[in-house]
């Protein structure tokens, strides 16, 4: 976990040194396309993995409550953001 944090840093560090660089503003749209082609590879992965669809009436409903809950919770943390300290204005 440590070597995965530490090279996401370093690639932070990297764009940020050279975010002036044309080729770097290109890159920004491909990564929407990779982030799509793994999250199909691992439906793919997990689709041909015979325990996990076995097994996915017992753990499903748990996973869709986690999910759930993890998509409120996003939702109302970003929204908590937004009117703390982005709403222009003042308070309505």
């Amino acid at each position: 976990m440590f070597t995965i944090i530490s090279i996401m840093f370093v690639g932070i560090g990297i764009g940020y040194v050279l975010r002036n660089l044309q080729f770097l503003q290109k890159i920004e749209k491909s990564t929407s396309l990779t982030i799509f082609l793994l999250l199909f590879v691992l439906g793919i992965s997990i689709g041909s993995n015979s325990l996990i669809i076995n097994n996915l009436g017992r753990f499903g409903w748990q996973a869709a409550i986690l999910a759930t809950l993890s998509i409120l919770g996003s939702m109302l943390a970003s929204f908590l953001v937004f009117h703390l300290f982005f709403k222009k204005g003042g308070r309505p």
